[in-house]
């Protein structure tokens, strides 16, 4: 089962949701701001996909953050944050068996279904 792991109001998870519907893939959506995310979830990712491609420095709850968490970011203050602030989490990300994919576009969900 693929999972897919987002918040509803984002649209491209809206569009993630919509293509695999469309291919008639089953799937499961986790709201990770209802669902609280584990911290072992988030080290499973970043030893997926590494922290800093998961971490969202665009994100509106990025920028407010005081500037030395900024500066002295790690990996272990990257998860913390993102586990106390999902919406610092690009989205959306697709698990698929152990692989993990982040963000949305209709011919990256394509190769990996294909």
């Amino acid at each position: 089962m693929v999972k897919i792991y987002g918040i509803p109001n984002c649209d491209t998870v809206r569009k993630a949701i919509k293509w695999l519907e469309a291919q008639d893939i089953e799937h499961e959506f986790i709201d990770y701001r209802k669902n609280a995310l584990e911290r072992a979830t988030l080290e499973s990712w970043d030893k997926a996909i590494g922290w800093e491609k998961l971490l969202n420095k665009r994100s509106t709850a990025w920028r407010p953050l005081d500037q030395s968490i900024k500066d002295n970011i790690d990996r272990d203050s990257a998860i913390d944050l993102m586990k106390d602030k999902v919406t610092l989490i690009k989205r959306p990300v697709l698990v698929k068996g152990n692989d993990v994919h982040l963000s949305f576009k209709p011919e990256q969900y394509e190769s990996i279904f294909s």
